[in-house]
């Protein structure tokens, strides 16, 4: 049987999801205390994957990382294992709610294509992005707080992925199908990249509203479709008139994002 993980470890997970990503920290608040730190676990895992590219000058040293990480998940004895603060809490945390290994490890896979800014071939594949990496953590996350298996947990994913998509310049992750549709090039801000992009939007928005629609019915896990609750605020802004495609898109106000996940906590949770 497994040791349990260090306490320190959970400590260091939390730090690091209040360092990199406030809004996340603020709606893991909203958990029961006893299951949040296992969500800090989760998520500083994917923090942690999301933040090989930028650490690293050559592509196969980023896939050297993230194969650290897969392995990890599958030889979790390994003495440099129990020593990475998240890794230590991840396992810890995998082993107690038997969360889904090969999803986890599907996460880090689907990080490998950021590495080469291949273009994202068709909207099929950037919605299986998108469920590994945005809707993972939140079903991990359900499936930590008790919550029966949902489709509001990867709607709700789907959403946040494709506004963390349309949140950054557009680049590889806008797929091919959807900028042929409408003859759009990506390094270029005119009327049909444009177009192409409300496409992605409306798509996002959709999500949002069905897994609002099927939130209502949950009896456990709200809590964890919070990190999606700030959707509608980031697909406002991209809907505006001055909403420029080549640039990273500009953040409401904390105020308001920490009042969107206030109000979504005190109801379905999005």
């Amino acid at each position: 049987m497994r040791e349990a993980a260090d306490e320190a470890h959970y400590a260091h997970c939390e730090a690091l999801i209040r360092e990199r990503d406030r809004d996340l920290w603020l709606a893991c608040l909203f958990a029961p205390q006893p299951a949040r730190r296992h969500i800090h676990a989760i998520y500083a895992y994917a923090i942690e994957t999301s933040d090989v590219r930028a650490k690293v000058s050559q592509p196969l040293l980023g896939e050297m990382r993230l194969r650290w990480w897969t392995d990890a998940l599958t030889n979790e004895a390994s003495e440099g294992t129990r020593a990475h603060p998240v890794a230590d809490a991840l396992l810890d945390t995998v082993a107690r709610f038997d969360l889904p290994r090969d999803e986890l490890v599907a996460l880090a896979d689907a990080r490998v294509a950021e590495l080469y800014d291949d273009q994202m071939p068709d909207m099929a594949t950037l919605d299986d992005y998108c469920r590994m990496t945005s809707a993972g953590p939140i079903r991990w996350a359900a499936r930590i707080l008790g919550a029966d298996p949902s489709p509001a947990f990867d709607e709700a994913g789907l959403a946040l992925g494709l506004t963390r998509v349309l949140r950054q310049p557009a680049g590889s992750l806008i797929p091919a199908d959807l900028l042929a549709r409408h003859g759009a090039e990506l390094h270029t801000n005119a009327p049909a990249l444009r177009a192409a992009l409300a496409e992605l939007r409306d798509k996002a928005q959709k999500h949002f509203e069905t897994a609002r629609d099927i939130a209502r019915g949950l009896e456990k896990g709200r809590e964890a479709l919070l990190p999606a609750a700030t959707v509608p605020l980031f697909l406002a802004r991209v809907a505006t008139s001055g909403y420029d495609p080549l640039q990273e898109l500009s953040e409401p106000s904390p105020l308001r994002r920490q009042w969107r996940i206030w109000r979504a906590a005190r109801g379905v949770g999005l």
